[in-house]
């Protein structure tokens, strides 16, 4: 068991988890190095990820919340064959750099997606490029969200996005209630795009960059692009992976 780090959230459904985990894992030998379990729901697995940015471990997530679209389903009985035989996927996040009303720059990374919100009751006002082209010179909405294929169905279905296949190398930009254009639906472009987002009206119209749950406020200008140096790995239970449960999403959305 030294290899198998325990990672868990504070509720005391993941502690008990955590303890009928530890007793299994002192009677059984895991072969799988550099491991660590993470129990907790997605956004419990999203900020382990981004503390362990810069690890070469492999996260296997034990669901202990509500959804748990990044976790695997708790099974005491079949825990070490589960662990045994998981299949590894690899995903990189974005990388958030916004530049704010003072000109001082942060940089966040986000797994699931970045959003552009309004911060106050006035609409925003956007300009959205991608490398060397402008894809729309003034959206006026509530804002607009860039997804990786992991977060396509996350708020990005929400917004009537497009799921994006695990291995698409795309990433989907979706308008969240647009107001003028008003029938424009978003942009799939490729992964290795540069998006550059721009308050035109920052007086006005202010505006927050959120990268997953991390808030940046009076934005001006951002700049999201994937960042391929950084690559999580995490495992799924072979008849459970990511890439089937993103399937299942597309297709129930394909059929509501």
């Amino acid at each position: 068991m030294s290899k198998i780090q325990i990672i868990s959230d504070k509720n005391s459904r993941s502690s008990n988890i955590k303890k009928s985990l530890i007793k299994i894992l002192k009677k059984n030998v895991v072969k799988k190095s550099n491991l660590t379990i993470v129990i907790g729901g997605d956004g419990f697995m999203l900020q382990t990820l981004k503390k362990n940015r810069n690890s070469k471990k492999s996260f296997y997530g034990i669901n202990s919340g509500n959804y748990g679209f990044l976790m695997n389903k708790y099974s005491s009985n079949n825990l070490i064959k589960n662990l045994s035989k998981a299949k590894m996927i690899s995903i990189s996040p974005l990388e958030m750099t916004v530049s704010n009303k003072n000109n001082q720059k942060k940089k966040h990374i986000a797994i699931n997606e970045v959003s552009i919100l309004r911060q106050s009751r006035q609409a925003a006002s956007l300009s959205i490029d991608y490398g060397s082209k402008k894809l729309i010179k003034n959206l006026v909405s509530d804002g607009v969200l860039v997804s990786t294929p992991a977060g396509s169905t996350a708020y990005n279905l929400s917004v009537h996005g497009p799921i994006l296949a695990l291995n698409s190398k795309k990433l989907s930009i979706s308008p969240i209630s647009a107001f003028r254009p008003r029938r424009w639906k978003g942009k799939i472009v490729s992964d290795r795009s540069k998006i550059t987002i721009k308050n035109l009206n920052p007086k006005k119209r202010p505006i927050s960059a959120v990268a997953d749950n991390i808030e940046v406020r009076n934005a001006r200008v951002i700049n999201i692009r994937t960042s391929k140096k950084i690559r999580f790995n995490l495992l799924y239970d072979r008849n459970k992976s990511l890439q089937k449960k993103i399937k299942i999403e597309q297709l129930r959305n394909e059929t509501n």
